[in-house]
């Protein structure tokens, strides 16, 4: 099923004329209200009625994650606080989250996007969409639930966690469309095995997966072990959350929410725009944002695009699966995780020092993080109680920070390799191929 069809099969002259004429207002509504772009705006040279095509989006400079935390917590905000009703965050690079407000027209843009997301599962007014991502400042629960709202499902706000009460909630209420991690859907499609129920007596016949990297591996084991049809979502708190853009069918890359989204591939380099199908790093501007409008938002991320016909009707150009990322971001558990909130988590602590590591690897379904540490030169771990007792403490500071477990390994002062270069800070053993 097709949500939009209007926007989502649009001719692509059509989509590009809506496209400039947003493009315009936003560029215009953020310099008009957001003193610190139009500052980066005057010092480019650049004012809004300069952009008079697509292509001179390349006139504009970029908003980075820097300029978040420069501006933290509401210094991007285009809307005074009574006209913002809800608030959703990420994790920043210095240790605070990143805050994205958003209006009501806001709210009603995303479920719209999430919406379409839903209609490519085959969700309808009729289905029970199942919700198992995260509730709160994270965006995966509440956005999946506002787009079945948006389609008028009926929605189990279930949250993660609490495996066998997902199960018994899929079966008695008949759960005909689940949304969470694709390592959590695995986990579920585990333990139904495990307790012997046949996937094809459960109602569920699709799944919208996302917040995480995953392989094509998972994805068989997930629509085998649930019997049903995965797609995947993408998203971002800074643009949006969930809904960006979303897989049809066909399982083809993902199709980009264009008349919302201004997708743009850059050289991650020169910064310069890249023609589709050439890979680079991932830019997107918001068409309708009121809340935080971002202007060429570095996502950091990986990809490429490509604008050849979709077997499925839809006109939007699509993102292939993202292959990595310019800066130190991981992803663990569907939470970005930077290795600089561990150096500041750490350099609190007179007892280490900061020659570290971050282990980051796959259990099962399940991501895993540990970080080894140095104590600081003079200490030997020879006490096991004061081991103990810092351990606890630094692994609760961590997931304070982090929001999410860490496990901690003591090493004595100078067990790690040093490097005459850039020291190597992450080993990353999961897979995606």
């Amino acid at each position: 099923m097709i949500w939009n069809k209007e926007m989502e099969c649009a001719d692509r002259e059509v989509m590009r004329d809506l496209q400039l004429k947003r493009l315009q207002e936003e560029v215009k509504y953020e310099y008009e209200n957001v003193p610190y772009y139009a500052e980066k705006m005057d010092k480019a040279g650049v004012k809004p009625e300069d952009i008079r095509t697509l292509e001179d989006i390349a006139l504009l400079p970029f908003i980075t994650k820097e300029d978040i935390a420069d501006n933290y917590p509401t210094g991007l905000f285009a809307q005074p606080m009574e006209n913002i009703i809800r608030i959703q965050s990420s994790s920043g690079t210095t240790g605070k989250p990143k805050i994205i407000g958003y209006t009501q027209r806001d709210m009603e843009d995303w479920g719209e996007a999430v919406a379409r997301g839903l209609a490519m599962c085959g969700a309808t007014a009729g289905d029970v969409v199942h919700v198992a991502y995260g509730y709160g400042l994270f965006t995966g629960g509440l956005g999946a639930h506002a787009g079945a709202e948006t389609i008028g499902a009926t929605v189990l706000p279930m949250s993660s966690g609490n495996t066998a009460r997902q199960i018994a909630f899929m079966q008695d209420m008949k759960s005909s469309i689940i949304c969470c991690t694709p390592s959590y859907a695995l986990t579920i499609a585990e333990a139904v095995e495990r307790e012997g129920v046949d996937p094809e007596k459960l109602s569920v016949k699709a799944g919208l997966f996302g917040a995480e990297p995953w392989t094509k591996s998972m994805r068989g084991k997930i629509e085998k072990g649930l019997g049903l049809k995965a797609h995947d979502i993408y998203g971002l708190t800074e643009i949006t959350g969930p809904g960006v853009s979303i897989s049809c069918d066909e399982n083809n890359g993902m199709h980009i929410n264009e008349d919302l989204f201004y997708p743009e591939i850059v050289d991650p380099e020169t910064l310069k725009p890249l023609p589709i199908g050439e890979t680079g790093e991932l830019v997107f501007t918001t068409l309708r944002k009121q809340g935080v409008p971002m202007i060429r938002y570095r996502t950091r991320d990986i990809c490429r695009l490509m604008d050849d016909k979709c077997p499925c009707g839809r006109t939007t150009v699509r993102m292939d699966r993202v292959l990595g990322r310019t800066d130190d971001m991981l992803i663990v558990k569907g939470v970005n995780v930077f290795p600089s909130q561990v150096e500041i988590v750490i350099g609190k602590f007179r007892e280490l020092t900061l020659n570290y590591k971050l282990i980051v690897d796959r259990v099962g379904n399940s991501d895993t993080i540990e970080l080894m540490v140095e104590f600081a030169e003079g200490l030997i771990i020879d006490d096991i109680d004061f081991v103990e007792h810092m351990r606890k403490k630094v692994e609760h500071a961590l997931r304070e920070t982090l929001q999410i477990g860490c496990k901690v390994r003591f090493l004595n002062a100078g067990t790690l390799p040093r490097s005459e270069g850039k020291a190597v800070r992450v080993e990353d053993r999961r897979r995606f191929e």
